[in-house]
Parts: structure tokens; sequence; C-alpha cells
């Protein structure tokens, strides 16, 4: 939820940025709470960034997210394990399940499932910990292989193994259109799209390396059928990266500007993870995998059929 505010810009000496302005307004709402929570901001009906200045007379509205709590509360949530043992858990993730909650998702999450698991086992997290096991994400519509914790030690050696880029993962997924080649990789920056905060983009002058390796599984028509290979860990770097190609993932609500042809939503699954977990004092490399969803057999039978 979300809410709405305006006001007119009182008589100032010069020109002032926004956000002090609204920070001034809201004693506790401080400048980086509002670059967090920001949802809209509009100057005399325009479209405006918070670093923009603005003078008096003029007219400023903008919604703000409800903040979010970081108490974690425990709910009883069905997971499809895939494996455990003492120091970990392997969890299959449905598509459209938050990882952790946040504006709009506060019920229901992975996290406040995996804390009343946690409970039922011998585990030396506390009732202060805001995220209980988890040392990776996945976004709410990709489904998928996601690996937790435990205990803090495991939380620890599996955060680390992410950190130093020793997990392996492999993504499928059904994009729009054909890739370049059948094997090949994409190496890039990504940073904040400078037109919308809560989008990421691939930018030439500035951000964090992001690299992906790819291999095309099937060529349909239209579609293809891929493998992606995450080699960092950027925040939507899968989606970012096909659409800088020319073939956003098909159904993807944010990076693709095209209808979504299936109706499924998010053509992304996390079926792949090679990792050294800690077992039995010692530590061993396994591999996991979560079965191709079923949207994903009726897409590709979809597509089958059409060809």
């Amino acid at each position: 939820m979300s809410k709405s505010f305006n006001f007119r810009v009182p008589d100032i000496s010069r020109p002032e940025r926004v956000d002090i302005l609204i920070t001034d307004l809201d004693k506790n709402l401080s400048r980086s709470s509002l670059k967090n929570r920001l949802e809209n901001l509009k100057c005399n009906g325009r479209d405006i960034k918070l670093s923009r200045k603005v003078q008096s007379g003029d007219l400023i509205s903008y919604e703000i997210a409800d903040e979010v709590s970081t108490e974690i509360k425990a709910e009883k949530i069905d997971f499809d394990i895939v494996y455990e043992n003492e120091n970990v858990i392997v969890i299959n993730k449905p598509s459209g399940m938050v990882v952790h909650p946040a504006a709009g998702n506060y019920t229901g999450t992975l996290a406040q499932g995996l804390k009343y698991y946690l409970c039922k086992a011998e585990s030396d997290f506390t009732e202060d910990d805001t995220r209980p096991g988890i040392v990776h994400r996945l976004d709410k519509d990709t489904s998928g292989i996601l690996i937790t914790a435990k205990n803090t030690s495991s939380m620890h050696f599996l955060s680390d193994e992410f950190r130093e880029r020793r997990a392996r993962k492999t993504y499928l997924a059904v994009i729009h259109g054909r890739l370049p080649a059948v094997k090949g990789e994409i190496k890039t920056l990504i940073n904040r799209d400078r037109n919308d905060r809560k989008k990421m983009t691939v930018r030439t002058d500035s951000g964090r390396e992001a690299h992906t390796e790819y291999r095309v599984l099937k060529v349909f028509d239209q579609y293809s059928f891929v493998a992606l290979y995450p080699k960092t860990g950027r925040t939507h770097q899968l989606r970012v990266h096909m659409k800088s190609m020319g073939t956003p993932i098909c159904g993807d609500p944010i990076y693709s500007s095209r209808k979504d042809p299936f109706g499924f939503g998010l053509s992304l699954h996390a079926y792949r993870l090679r990792i050294r977990v800690p077992e039995d004092g010692k530590f061993k490399e396994s591999v996991f995998r979560a079965p191709l969803p079923e949207r994903f057999k009726l897409i590709l039978k979809d597509l089958s059929k059409r060809d």
C-alpha cells in the first residue's frame, strides 16, 4: 500500500532540491527512506527526480510506499523440499512466492515460512534475525532451486560460496526471438535505470560488471528455449541481459514490452545449482535440480505444435 501527498512549494529565496523540501515537511522521513519508498513524484504534473530543484509556487505530488517492518513473523508454509541435512534446506520455490517481505507482499514469504520451520528444528538463529537462513534470492516470478541455511555457521559458509562465485547456477528461459549464436556470452555494466529507479538497465558509463553465458537449447519460429549461466549475481541480471539482446524473456512484466504470449507470467526457472554444502563435518560438492515446471512443459508443447 502507498499514500499520496501533495503540497505547494512555499516562498523560498532560491530553488531547492525537492527531496530536501519533502523531508523538511515530514521529520519522520529521512532522505534515504524517501529514496527507497518513493513510488511516484511529479512537479506541476510532470515526472521529476528527487534531485530536481523546484521553486516557489510549484505543485509537488508524490506517493510513498508504506514502511515494511523488519520483523519476520513465523508463518506455516508448505515447502517443496528437494534436499535437507543438519545444515541446509534446498527448496524448489514456486513462481509467485516472494523470498522476503516487501511492499505489497507482507505474508506468505519464504522467509516467514523458513522461520516457522526453523523454530521446529535445532537452530541457533534468534528472534532478531531478519533473514534467517537466506543466502541468495530469486525474483518473485522466478521458480526453482534456492538453498537456505539452518544455522549461522552454515549461513556464513554458503554466503562465502556465493560471494566468491564458487556456486554455479543454471537457469532455463523461453525468450522472444533468437540469440545471435548457439552459444555465447554477454558482458556489460548494469545500473539503475535513470528514468525508472525500480528497473535495472545496461549502461556504458557506470554500474557493476555483469557476465552471463548462454546456450540455445531449441529454436522455434518466433521463440527460443535457452539455458542461462550467470557468472555474476546482479539484480535482474538475466532479465536485463536478455532484453539488451532484443530477446526479452516471455511474460516479463518489467523488461518486455510485448504481450505475454502464453499467459503464465515470467518464463524463467532456476533449474540447477552446483555448490559445496556442509555435511557431517565436511564440505561436499553437490548438485541440486528443480524439475521443469508444468508451465514450461505446456509452453514447449504448444510451441512444438506450432512448428
